[in-house]
């Protein structure tokens, strides 16, 4: 296979993988009272066809790494291409609820596979002074796919019959089927190693367990006790499981990479800092249809700006990480976001439109700034023979702070909201000022993480220069 030619193409079919993974997530919201009505269901009752799916997810990350060593780069992220594009075509065929949530079982396999083989490509391929320019390639269509997703989602249910919102994929699936036949390069580990079962099955259960948790959490299917118990049986499972990976010759994740300090502070510290960043998402909608009674259509028009943002930042980031580095960076731009989070304390009924837009086109500046960062630096210390491993252990990680973020969120907005009437705008704006003040303070203190970082760590990606 041409080298040339998987260099230009590859960062093509991860982009249009992502994107159908985003697509697809934020496609569905929308059209959820459309499916209650047709299958004739609760609206409330189609929670699990978003639980199945972020189960499964969570369950195939962490075995996604041995998967790519054992059978290939090409081999694994076709089929799970294959799988999440047949999926798509199940969902529109499900007449009932369990059909669906078994298709989005089905569905949350293929995504499992998709990031994190799709990132590990990434990594094998280009040197690492160009890593940074592939990445942020790669996650311009990922953030067009929550841009769009809302919108021909509203356009499908509104014009066409449900299905069609999952037959979208299938044309871009099959699109990106051909161009991995064609150009998807075919990495593996030189030395194949066994499967760690154990650990499998006590990290996939601790991860599916903890997840469905932070998932319902505050819906009151469970009572406090029994979910304080779950709780804890999560935490036991997963705590056992890095006792087992310590004394396991071939884990399924090697815990031993948190030693490379770049990596650790990238993937851990991320993870807190990202508990701010992934409430946001939970927070802002609330605040703007219930607090400040706008429509569910303006309150989306106005999560617009912050991607356009993003994708404004993915084009000069790096020649902001080579003009000033990681550490710098780092601590700043955590400092920023944090502060953009708390302006939106400033924001009520009477506050003109335009302030509330620079916010955001300030957030997802800085936000986009973040993630490239802190994804990009991930890899910088990281050897050939260990990438598919940090792929997997950062692709899980950020899983899990997604549920965490939200999670978190809902804590934080439910402690403030208290059992305020959702009539009492005033009241509840208030609160959700609060909260916003919360998870900006949180943010802050989690650039402190930071610090920790050397000042040329970074630069072999940032600035190509020679590791040493």
């Amino acid at each position: 296979m041409d080298s040339q030619s998987v260099r230009r193409y590859l960062p093509w079919l991860v982009a249009l993988a992502l994107f159908m993974e985003n697509l697809n997530t934020t496609i569905l919201n929308t059209a959820v009272p459309a499916i209650a009505h047709s299958l004739n269901v609760t609206p409330l009752s189609l929670k699990a066809v978003v639980s199945s799916y972020v189960l499964s997810l969570a369950v195939g990350i962490p075995i996604s790494g041995w998967m790519a060593d054992r059978f290939g780069t090409r081999r694994v992220f076709g089929t799970a291409v294959a799988i999440f594009t047949f999926s798509c075509l199940l969902c529109a065929l499900a007449s009932n609820v369990p059909m669906l949530v078994a298709a989005r079982l089905l569905q949350g396999i293929g995504a499992a596979m998709m990031l994190p083989v799709g990132r590990l490509a990434i990594v094998r391929t280009f040197a690492k002074s160009e890593l940074l320019a592939a990445m942020n390639f790669v996650i311009i269509p990922a953030l067009i796919g929550p841009l769009l997703g809302p919108t021909i989602g509203g356009l499908i249910v509104h014009w066409l019959p449900w299905q069609a919102i999952f037959l979208v994929n299938v044309p871009i699936g099959l699109l990106t089927l051909f161009m991995i036949m064609r150009h998807m390069p075919d990495y593996r580990a030189e030395t194949s190693r066994r499967l760690d079962v154990i650990g499998f099955v006590l990290l996939g259960s601790g991860i599916a367990l903890l997840s469905w948790i932070l998932e319902i959490f505050g819906e009151h299917r469970l009572d406090n006790t029994s979910l304080g118990i779950l709780f804890l049986l999560s935490l036991a499972l997963l705590a056992t499981y890095l006792w087992h990976a310590r004394h396991h010759l071939y884990p399924l994740l090697e815990l031993a990479l948190f030693r490379v300090r770049t990596f650790r502070i990238a993937v851990a510290g991320g993870f807190i800092t990202r508990l701010g960043l992934g409430g946001m998402p939970f927070l802002l909608p609330l605040f703007y249809q219930i607090g400040l009674g706008l429509p569910a259509w303006q309150s989306g028009l106005l999560m617009m700006p912050s991607a356009a943002a993003a994708m404004f930042m993915k084009v000069i980031s790096i020649r902001v990480l080579r003009q000033f580095g990681y550490r710098n960076v780092l601590m700043v731009n955590t400092v920023m976001i944090g502060l953009t989070i708390s302006l939106f304390a400033l924001v009520d009924s009477s506050t003109p439109l335009a302030f509330i837009v620079a916010i955001s086109l300030a957030q997802g500046f800085f936000n986009s700034l973040q993630f490239s960062s802190m994804n990009s630096m991930a890899y910088a210390d990281v050897s050939v023979e260990q990438a598919s491993m940090a792929s997997t252990i950062a692709s899980s990680l950020q899983q899990l702070s997604v549920s965490f973020g939200l999670a978190f969120a809902s804590i934080v907005a439910g402690w403030y909201l208290g059992d305020l009437p959702q009539s009492d705008r005033v009241a509840v704006t208030d609160a959700l000022h609060h909260a916003f003040l919360t998870l900006g303070g949180l943010t802050l203190l989690s650039s402190l993480s930071f610090w920790l970082l050397k000042p040329h760590d970074g630069d072999n990606v940032s600035r190509g220069a020679v590791e040493k």
